[in-house]
């Protein structure tokens, strides 16, 4: 009787135990009769194929084809890709000075970097790249279409270019070596203006910088700043959070999750605001991707800066670049980032508190108008004091003495960018209320 009931206690375990076993085992089957498959075609391929391929060649690109088939991001780097990619981010490198994604086959220009032969020649985001010297783009995986934009210095490449709402057109650009300044700055009057261009090993110091020398440039008339992300493609997110960490003094900065709940991370700034508490316009469009996102998101979930521009690129994940071994590597998604407030914003992007599209002002040439100094017999406005007073023309005459406060914007940039120039408006009339308070 001791027997049966042990060996019913036996069965019962194992009736227990094998549903689960059987799952593994066929996964492993199933994997083992997939990794047969592509061995079977690999052989038939190096033996058959019109033309004879090397192994290397085969083997990279199953790697190519099986990491750009997850998501747009993912992608494999040969020894000297991977080479390309480092000094990237030390900021400087060879090329035409774009950065791009695939888009339905086709290369998608993410943003222009400022002052580079792409940025002269016109590219702007959102441009689709069809054609490389007349070879069409279709079928090229990103790092291909990538590795025939590169090239020896001088020389010149023609891209056919697909812009919305236009024909599709050629542009010639002559490669050169793409030095990239990450952060430059100047005084706007009374408002610092800080571009940042990238987020590269120079970001972070390159702000500091820029920031000591608006404070010592304007003094104690400062009354803030336009941090401008626009066309900014991203970078390494440690400078991002050092960026974002410069204009807020606790609280979270972006977090990570990953696929399992345990790789999540959270990153908190500091004690401490370089900007001093003054106000901020962060300035965003459809070329702000990446890093330039986390930097807008966590100051605008902070309420420590106005969001203004057009929706940002919405690209949400975080890629690890991995090491492999014959001096390759490769670029995987690892994870998806998150503003302080928990929003991921892939495929969305960052809203921005104030929506502004970029155009272009004219001034109006108006007809006069009878005004009630033009009346017969109106009365006269002694200003109080006796004297006559100054109209409102008058008082924005050449000759008549400014403030620094009200000192109009330096250089032709501002009077061809509608956006900046809202910026420093709205950052002028924060000042002039804050002002008035005090009063």
């Amino acid at each position: 009787m001791m027997r049966k009931v042990q060996f019913a206690a036996l069965l019962a375990v194992f009736v227990l135990l094998v549903p689960q076993a059987i799952p593994a085992q066929e996964n492993r089957s199933e994997t083992y009769r997939q990794l047969k498959l592509f061995g079977d075609v690999f052989e038939r391929v190096r033996a058959d194929y019109v033309e004879e391929v090397t192994d290397q060649q085969l083997i990279e690109a199953a790697i190519q084809g099986m990491l750009s088939s997850l998501d747009p991001h993912s992608s494999y780097l040969n020894a000297e890709s991977f080479r390309d990619m480092r000094v990237q981010t030390k900021g400087e490198f060879g090329g035409l000075g774009i950065e791009v994604t695939m888009e339905n086959g086709f290369v998608k220009v993410v943003s222009p970097i400022d002052d580079t032969p792409a940025f002269r020649a016109g590219l702007q985001p959102g441009d689709l790249i069809t054609h490389l010297d007349s070879q069409p783009v279709l079928g090229l995986t990103l790092n291909d279409a990538v590795e025939k934009m590169r090239g020896p210095v001088d020389s010149a490449i023609t891209l056919t270019v697909r812009r919305e709402g236009q024909e599709p057109f050629d542009v010639t650009i002559k490669r050169a070596v793409i030095h990239i300044t990450s952060v430059r700055s100047r005084p706007e009057g009374n408002i610092g203006y800080i571009r940042i261009t990238a987020f590269n090993e120079q970001t972070s110091p390159g702000l500091k910088k820029a920031i000591e020398d608006l404070k010592g440039e304007i003094g104690e008339k400062l009354a803030g700043y336009v941090l401008d992300l626009r066309n900014n493609p991203g970078g390494l997110l440690d400078e991002a959070i050092s960026v974002s960490d410069a204009f807020l003094d606790q609280g979270e900065i972006v977090s990570t999750r990953g696929r399992h709940p345990d790789d999540a991370q959270r990153y908190n700034a500091r004690p401490g605001d370089m900007a001093d508490g003054l106000p901020i316009v962060v300035l965003v469009n459809g070329g702000s991707a990446s890093a330039s996102e986390i930097v807008a998101g966590a100051l605008q979930d902070h309420r420590r800066a106005v969001v203004m521009g057009t929706t940002s690129f919405g690209k949400g994940s975080v890629q690890t670049i991995i090491p492999l071994s014959g001096n390759g590597a490769m670029r995987l998604t690892t994870a998806r980032y998150y503003t302080p407030s928990g929003r991921s914003i892939q495929g969305i992007g960052i809203t921005p508190d104030i929506r502004v599209e970029q155009g272009h002002l004219e001034k109006v040439d108006a007809s006069p108008h009878r005004r009630e100094a033009d009346l017969p017999g109106a009365l006269e406005n002694s200003g109080g004091n006796g004297a006559p007073a100054k109209t409102p023309e008058d008082a924005a005459s050449p000759e008549s003495p400014k403030s620094p406060d009200a000192a109009a914007p330096k250089g032709p940039a501002v009077a061809d960018d509608y956006q900046l120039a809202r910026a420093l408006d709205l950052l002028r009339g924060l000042a002039f209320f804050e002002r008035r308070a005090m009063n």
